[in-house]
């Protein structure tokens, strides 16, 4: 069944999770549930999705309530013909997701998660790209704050120079510098999940710690070296900078958009993540304290009894931040994109969500990805994509005007 002939253009699967239930409530206010997009809620338990429709209001009556097992390969294959597009919010993906992207990639369907798992992802691209491509089905993992604002980020700066200088940048940065808001069950359950795997499979260490590793196979080398770990002056920021949590899946994305687009910014380009600390003795500090917390988090993830009796005092999957503390959350990121010539051209920019970033912002960037995906036109054919290489400037555009994530340049950010 070809896909524009499909019943449904987005099937949202794990919709009674937590990010699941923020994505549908997303979907519902921009769509409707009877309006030119045909979307779904889909998951293993009838009751919860139930209630789901009904917590969305009597507007949700009419959606489409798919029941299904995730394991079982006959209903994924029956789930996938239907749709366009399928959006999972099920994690850790590396547990519960392998089975529906292989069958995405059978079926010629569309598929984009929120997944940061950088050696699941690994996994699929080396397990299903070739099905992928013959099939025509798009697949999109990380459309969430891991690592759409990085992503598209790149994708900006680079925009905004070739505009004003004709060039691009060789190297760029970003710098974390404004967060809050709260943390859910499934996140902490999908960083444990790798905690583990990486505890006792060197291959996956391995993965983690090579800077190219979601390049695609043959182009696993480059410029850049290992994330931050340690406390660095900044001459472009005029700032200490520290260890950023996240650089280790974004950075990695960046690096395959690049090698996806066949390298327009040039095969040396670079890219790197860090917190943003401040100047002065206050500055150094204050990345001393982040970077002597991120070491201590990883030590403590790596020792089994440690990391399962730190596991009680999280949230369990389903909890997360409440209202109240999604919509006072937000998060900044800044970016310095290096003119090749004349230090006097380099641009500075901003991305910035109004929501807490994992859950409120990236409930409103995967379901703008996700439909994407079902109307936009994209000028690539099935594989495995990153957001800026698959969607590019229509994703930009839609998350400018529906997503509340601003991009826009700061001639005066240093």
């Amino acid at each position: 069944m070809a896909a524009q002939e499909r019943e449904l253009d987005v099937v949202l699967w794990g919709a009674t999770g937590f990010t699941g239930r923020l994505v549908a409530e997303q979907l519902l206010a921009r769509h409707g549930a009877a309006g030119e997009l045909r979307w779904a809620l889909a998951g293993r338990n009838r009751t919860k999705l139930e209630a789901l429709r009904a917590d969305l209001g009597p507007q949700a009556a009419n959606l489409e309530l798919v029941l299904g097992d995730g394991d079982d390969e006959a209903f994924l294959d029956t789930l996938t013909a239907r749709a366009r597009v399928v959006c999972s919010t099920v994690g850790p993906y590396a547990l519960y997701g392998s089975k529906l992207v292989a069958a995405c990639a059978r079926n010629a369907t569309h598929y984009c998660d929120l997944t940061g798992e950088v050696h699941w992802m690994q996994r699929m691209i080396d397990a299903h790209q070739k099905q992928a491509e013959a099939s025509g089905a798009r697949i999109v993992p990380g459309c969430g704050f891991d690592s759409i604002p990085s992503d598209l980020g790149v994708l900006f700066v680079q925009r905004e120079m070739q505009a004003r200088h004709g060039v691009t940048c060789p190297r760029i940065k970003c710098r974390a510098t404004a967060f809050s808001g709260g943390a859910s069950g499934g996140t902490i359950a999908s960083m444990l999940n790798l905690l583990d795997e990486a505890s006792s499979d060197p291959q996956v260490r391995h993965i983690l710690a090579d800077p190219y590793s979601l390049n695609p196979a043959g182009e696993r080398s480059g410029p850049d070296g290992a994330d931050l770990a340690t406390v660095v002056w900044d001459p472009d920021f005029e700032a200490w900078i520290a260890p950023f949590v996240m650089a280790a899946v974004n950075c990695r994305v960046v690096r395959r958009s690049s090698a996806l687009l066949n390298h327009p910014w040039g095969r040396e380009f670079r890219y790197d993540e860090a917190t943003l600390a401040g100047p002065g003795p206050a500055g150094w500090l204050k990345a001393a304290g982040v970077a002597a917390g991120t070491g201590a988090g990883l030590v403590m993830g790596a020792i089994g009894p440690l990391r399962r009796g730190l596991s009680r005092f999280l949230p369990a999957p389903g909890e997360g931040p409440s209202l109240e503390q999604r919509e006072a959350g937000r998060f900044e990121l800044r970016f310095f994109g290096e003119h090749p010539s004349d230090a006097r051209k380099s641009l500075f920019a901003r991305v910035i969500g109004d929501r807490d970033p994992g859950y409120g912002s990236t409930a409103k960037m995967l379901s703008e990805a996700a439909v994407c995906l079902a109307q936009d036109e994209q000028a690539v054919e099935g594989g495995f994509w990153t957001p800026a290489a698959a969607m590019g400037e229509p994703l930009l555009e839609r998350l400018q005007h529906h997503a509340g994530v601003t991009f826009a340049t700061d001639e005066n950010a240093a």
